[in-house]
């Protein structure tokens, strides 16, 4: 674990983290803010893969929130940048929206959009344009032996009110009841994510932390990768779930606008005693 007065990077999680639904997360701009004052660091990281930065940086920006596109990282370009090492402007069959098509195109993979001819990995995102034919055909694929990627584990996709609408991990139970396979996860919780954001930002391992509001996915994201972990209550998880759960944070706060404070006073800390 980090000490706060370290900590050079925060990765953010969005939903329930720095906003919830349509409505900014009370000390949410004080805390990068802050991080400006203080010379510190943030990315926003989100396993959302059927958008893509310059769309969550509209969406930032309605909020109140107006950022460069390079503070926003999502699992799709992260699944780019693990691709791009294993096999430079591979073919890939890829089952995701128009928005993470871009994303591929514009680092140089060639999409294949029928049966006919044969990939070399098959991707599946959060595909909110899913079709019968872009499941029959990724089925296929994978049961012939074509390696098959997914860039996020997430069940469920949460909306207001406490809705949700079903995400990649669903579609991934789907394809392994047809199949019998399962995918390379490039997303939260799992390391790939932070490893390509640690070798396109040129960051060390032990400077950076994981903010957000979910256990399995962003605290577990912080144990899997060996970095600091920072558990937001503002989100889904409550205090009897984080009592009950085997995954433990490095640091846990009510929400971003304490987490705001505390990273404040210890940097203010760590100044005077080295000015001591």
């Amino acid at each position: 674990m980090t000490k706060l007065s370290k900590i050079k990077c925060f990765l953010l999680d969005m939903d329930g983290t720095f906003y919830l639904g349509n409505k900014l997360i009370d000390g949410s701009l004080d805390f990068l803010k802050m991080l400006e004052e203080k010379n510190r660091d943030f990315l926003f990281l989100t396993n959302n893969s059927s958008q893509n930065r310059i769309a969550y940086k509209e969406k930032l920006k309605k909020l109140g929130c107006d950022v460069p596109e390079d503070k926003i990282f999502t699992s799709g370009e992260a699944t780019t940048i693990y691709l791009k090492k294993r096999k430079a402007n591979a073919k890939v069959f890829l089952l995701g929206t128009p928005f993470l098509e871009k994303e591929f195109e514009q680092n140089g993979f060639q999409l294949v959009k029928d049966k006919n001819t044969s990939p070399d990995f098959v991707v599946l995102g959060f595909d909110t344009t899913l079709t019968y034919e872009k499941i029959w055909f990724a089925c296929d694929f994978i049961r012939a032996g074509v390696e098959y990627i997914a860039t996020h584990p997430d069940f469920n996709c949460p909306l207001e009110d406490n809705k949700y609408k079903p995400d990649t991990g669903a579609m991934i139970k789907m394809i392994e009841a047809s199949t019998g396979k399962l995918p390379i996860i490039i997303g939260k919780p799992n390391e790939y994510i932070i490893n390509a954001i640690i070798e396109k930002y040129q960051l060390k391992r032990d400077e950076i932390a994981m903010v957000g509001d979910r256990l399995y996915t962003d605290i577990q994201t912080g144990i899997n990768a060996g970095i600091s972990s920072i558990l937001v209550m503002s989100g889904e998880t409550t205090l009897e779930m984080y009592k009950n759960s085997e995954i433990t944070a490095d640091y846990v706060f009510p929400s971003i606008k304490e987490l705001n404070q505390a990273v404040k006073d210890a940097v203010e800390e760590a100044s005077l005693t080295i000015g001591a």
